[in-house]
């Protein structure tokens, strides 16, 4: 197996808008990346941002947790992607990304939760449906689609770097949304996923598919919805701490649940975010 360092880059390309009914996650498998950097571990995905005077093409967008990029030293660090050949074989690509010049750190942050993104360069059909910022569930589709606790959702990751092949795809893992309510977002920021986490989970996307939905009273035979309900930041422990005559002990109790950020905090982001075209003509996305 070759693994490639790829030169020929692209910002944009056109993208196919897909209906609920594609397999999502087939194309999150595609789009999810394990981040390598000096000091850091993680992972992210691969979203559209639309280009302003072209709306059927779109910016690369690398979504993930901030505190992956922040722990990260050095100016760069490396994206594991794929890339599949003509006769249909899959190769790994390993692709640089700067994060930092001149000590500036280039990306992006949400004031508000542990979110980062920033545009990237990546090689020519390296993802092959991008999606576009769409996916990312509004408060609005969570409460039109009836979004609960107990609904069978999944995750990707990279669990301390490990790969699910040699080609570098994420590994997928599942449980059920186990807190409530799920809205309003801007004011509960995240919600608990019932999976164990582990180092490298971080900035993983968290989605869900679902043939045959049951909302407003009624089952949509024949319907299928899906979409982002957000990243992994993190995992939710309890801390016993304990103090003596002489001694001061601090226990974590890991309860197996991962904090997930809402994705209406991702759209948030993307959508403040200037494109290169935007610097150029000085224009802001409405």
């Amino acid at each position: 197996m070759k693994t490639k360092i790829v030169l020929f880059l692209v910002l944009f390309l056109f993208f196919p808008l897909i209906s609920y009914g594609k397999d999502l996650n087939v194309i999150m498998m595609q789009a999810t990346c394990k981040i390598e950097g000096k000091g850091s571990l993680g992972t992210g995905f691969i979203i559209g941002k639309p280009y302003q005077s072209d709306p059927p093409k779109a910016y690369y967008t690398l979504v993930t947790a901030a505190h992956v990029l922040r722990s990260s030293r050095g100016d760069n660090v490396s994206l594991i992607l794929r890339k599949r050949s003509e006769t249909g074989e899959w190769n790994k690509q390993i692709v640089p990304v700067k994060i930092r010049s001149n000590g500036k750190d280039l990306w992006h942050t949400h004031p508000e939760v542990d979110l980062a993104a920033i545009f990237v360069k990546l090689p020519e059909n390296t993802i092959e449906t991008l999606l576009s910022t769409d996916f990312l569930l509004s408060d609005e589709k969570l409460n039109e689609y009836e979004i609960n606790p107990g609904l069978d959702i999944v995750c990707l990751g990279y669990p301390f770097g490990a790969e699910a092949n040699e080609y570098g795809f994420p590994i997928l893992r599942s449980g059920k949304i186990a807190s409530y309510p799920l809205t309003p977002t801007k004011h509960l920021k995240t919600f608990l996923f019932d999976f164990a986490v582990f180092k490298g989970n971080s900035g993983g996307p968290v989605f869900f598919t679902c043939k045959n939905p049951t909302y407003g009273n009624t089952t949509h035979l024949g319907q299928t919805i899906s979409g982002i309900l957000g990243i992994i930041v993190g995992e939710k422990n309890i801390t016993q701490k304990t103090v003596q005559l002489y001694e001061r002990k601090e226990t974590i109790t890991p309860l197996s649940l991962a904090e997930v950020v809402h994705a209406s905090f991702i759209r948030e982001l993307i959508d403040t975010m200037k494109t290169p075209q935007q610097e150029e003509t000085g224009s802001h996305l409405e």
